[in-house]
């Protein structure tokens, strides 16, 4: 049964996608957000609701501020895949949380995990913060999401899907994954802090099934109204681009994931979990065609750049 107090929730990346889904989720239902951001107040995104600190993962004062009267905590790690940075951030989110009594936090991995070790740093410094959280004895709870569908809705894939029908991404085609939109993260993270009994626990969350990419293509095309075909996108391009954007270290970072599974050393890695995690943290995510159908994609439609010179009436 889900908690009807309202929390006051810390969330760690609530100026990233992810974080800012949880965040907003959070205050539409009433609960008090905090969160710690380097950013200056004009380049924060709109988060009503959420009350900005200054402030750094990496200072330890600065971390206990943001917790301090948080009776739960919300955690995404940034970009960051180095292990000795993100070893210091999770060590200062658990001192911080045992500090000030926070009574759950929830770890969101931002991908799942390989059962052993690996040579990725995506995995293994998120296996390292999950470790060093559930060593702290802090009340801890892991949700690992493999894939978001919001990936999708972007400068990369939408102009090509708007107007070629080509839906084009760093992962295998025989690869079967369970696609999360940020909404269906903000929902499991909701479910994840509030539900009772939940402590010392780990859920590969994920959409409603696991989808090829030719399935996921035809999800699109259901979606869309058109016809949308699968293009595997070789993982090296992918990360090239990425680093435009991100530099390269992070963007090194985020495309690990991709190389790993372009291995095929763990096919099934981003696939469902049977139901499992729907069934415990009480979801009915959506399907995919039914996300597709909501976006404004005709925003990445080139035709939307050019002009209309036709006649007037």
């Amino acid at each position: 049964m889900s908690s009807e107090i309202p929390m006051r929730v810390a969330v760690v990346g609530a100026t990233g996608f992810q974080g800012g889904a949880v965040a907003r989720l959070l205050a539409e239902r009433h609960h008090r957000v905090r969160t710690l951001t380097r950013r200056p107040e004009a380049d924060r995104p709109p988060l009503p609701g959420a009350f900005f600190l200054s402030g750094d993962l990496g200072v330890p004062g600065d971390v206990r501020r943001l917790f301090a009267g948080c009776t739960h905590a919300f955690v995404t790690m940034p970009l960051v895949y180095d292990g000795t940075r993100v070893e210091a951030y999770a060590r200062n989110i658990a001192e911080a949380a045992l500090a000030a009594g926070t009574s759950r936090v929830v770890f969101n991995a931002n991908t799942r995990l390989p059962l052993g070790p690996t040579d990725i740093a995506a995995f293994e410094t998120r296996r390292l913060a999950e470790r060093v959280l559930r060593d702290s004895g802090v009340p801890l709870v892991v949700v690992r999401p493999p894939v978001y569908l919001d990936n999708l809705f972007s400068p990369w894939n939408g102009p090509a899907l708007v107007d070629d029908g080509v839906l084009a991404y760093p992962l295998p085609e025989s690869a079967r994954t369970a696609w999360l939109s940020h909404r269906g993260l903000a929902e499991a993270a909701l479910a994840a802090l509030s539900r009772d009994g939940l402590e010392g626990r780990t859920f590969d969350i994920g959409g409603d099934r696991a989808l090829t990419g030719r399935e996921l293509a035809a999800a699109f095309g259901r979606g869309l109204g058109r016809t949308v075909r699968y293009e595997e996108l070789d993982p090296a391009v992918f990360e090239r681009g990425l680093a435009q954007l991100l530099g390269p270290e992070s963007a090194a970072g985020v495309a690990g994931v991709y190389h790993y599974m372009a291995s095929g050393a763990d096919p099934l890695l981003m696939a469902d979990d049977d139901g499992v995690s729907s069934e415990v943290l009480g979801l009915e995510q959506a399907p995919v065609e039914e996300w597709v159908a909501r976006q404004p994609w005709q925003v990445w439609s080139t035709e939307a750049d050019t002009p209309d010179t036709s006649p007037r009436p």
